[in-house]
């Protein structure tokens, strides 16, 4: 080999050296103080174990949506609630294929959105998809004038967390679902994008017609300071059914009619919602091959309503099955999503333990993470659903933490 040759095999080679010390100095991992936000999985079974509350499944179900883990929070929603297989007959489905046809959710619900000048959608708490639903939304409402988004997961009186528009982050104390990664990011794209983020329920009163009542109100009072504005409301369960409620008398999108005049365009995702396995999920949703998020319209073009007794809300969203990636659902991999593998071989600690992901610039002992999941052995691999840009991530088992840091491209 000549001298020039060697030169420049040289040359690379202390270009690649550098090249990669610079890559691990950007990637260098720090022991820090962490204390998580989450309960591991182990804690959640436990004090399942241990409660003797009736509804403590729901609470164990909303603990695994908390943190992330879907498939947990879907089976325990179902071990709350009971699970029963039902199908309609052939000719049933038959008929409907022959009644209704599908199209597209996120458009069909921004074209009637133009129409009016609130939509109001629900969310089953223990579904971190239909908050994932909620913010494909977003774009396309802003762009037809809907700069409020009104949340009933918000804090409120003195749990208000009012530096959240101007920070432009949540943080622990926004509120309780919001913890929930997929709650995080429907905030923060929200106040990306441009909207006035808002709370409006009132805790005080609790469950019942006065909480309807407050719900309302507060709502109206938002719309009287921005009468030419268009508002989105994401709220849980019935309150967004309008008409009459049997327990309520209203719902809150029945009283906020009463109070103003509005009729709002109602949208459910909670009453087809999938359970934690197809055949326990409600028959109409599998009369259909269901892709992605669908309304079904009639031969009068008419869209398929939720109607209970005299209470209703305008529209119902069917969306598809969830497929999962790597253990994780393959929506979290979705627009603009990356499936990040996360390397986590050179940090020494003991397991399990979770793995956070915070966008860089945020303060990771306040912010909601961007995504989050818990591995329970140094065999499983890690993998995140993020988008584009540089984020910290945090290794903790509770006792012991690490930080490094990591560019999506």
């Amino acid at each position: 080999m000549n001298s020039k040759n060697t030169l420049k095999i040289l040359f690379v080679s202390l270009i690649l050296i550098g090249f990669s010390s610079c890559e691990e100095s950007k990637n260098k991992i720090e022991k820090i103080d962490f204390a998580p936000e989450y309960k591991f999985s182990y804690e959640i079974e436990e004090k399942v174990a241990q409660d003797t509350v009736s509804w403590k499944y729901q609470l164990s179900a909303a603990d695994y949506a908390t943190k992330g883990d879907y498939q947990n929070a879907l089976l325990h929603w179902d071990m709350a609630m009971g699970t029963r297989e039902k199908n309609l007959k052939d000719e049933q489905i038959d008929s409907l294929h022959q009644k209704y046809s599908k199209t597209r959710a996120t458009d069909y619900i921004t074209n009637q959105a133009k129409n009016h000048q609130v939509v109001i959608i629900n969310e089953a708490h223990h579904n971190s998809f239909h908050r994932v639903f909620t913010k494909s939304l977003l774009k396309k409402l802003f762009n037809h004038g809907y700069k409020n988004l009104g949340l009933e997961a918000l804090g409120n009186g003195k749990n208000l967390d009012s530096t959240l528009n101007s920070r432009k982050y949540p943080v622990a104390k926004t509120g309780h679902y919001i913890k929930d990664p997929q709650f995080g990011n429907l905030v923060r794209e929200a106040l990306e994008i441009g909207y006035t983020i808002f709370a409006y329920d009132n805790m005080d009163s609790r469950n019942g017609k006065q909480r309807e009542i407050a719900q309302a109100k507060n709502i109206q009072n938002q719309i009287k300071t921005k009468p030419n504005e268009k508002f989105l409301i994401h709220s849980g369960y019935d309150h967004a059914l309008e008409g009459n409620h049997k327990s309520w008398e209203k719902a809150m999108a029945g009283r906020l009619t009463e109070y103003t005049g509005i009729n709002p365009l109602t949208v459910n995702q909670v009453i087809y919602s999938e359970r934690s396995q197809p055949k326990f999920n409600h028959p109409i949703l599998k009369a259909f091959n269901i892709q992605e998020s669908t309304i079904l319209i009639d031969e009068n073009n008419s869209p398929l309503k939720y109607e209970r007794g005299e209470a209703w809300t305008d529209l119902v969203v069917l969306h598809p099955n969830t497929e999962y990636i790597d253990e994780r659902p393959g929506w979290l991999f979705e627009n603009e999503n990356k499936n990040v593998s996360i390397n986590l071989n050179n940090i020494e600690i003991e397991y399990p333990i979770m793995v956070l992901a915070f966008k860089k610039g945020e303060d990771i002992n306040k912010a909601i993470p961007v995504d989050i999941t818990e591995i329970e052995n140094k065999t499983e691999d890690c993998n995140l659903g993020l988008k584009e840009g540089v984020y910290e991530i945090v290794v903790t088992n509770a006792k012991e933490s690490f930080k490094f840091e990591r560019k999506v491209k």
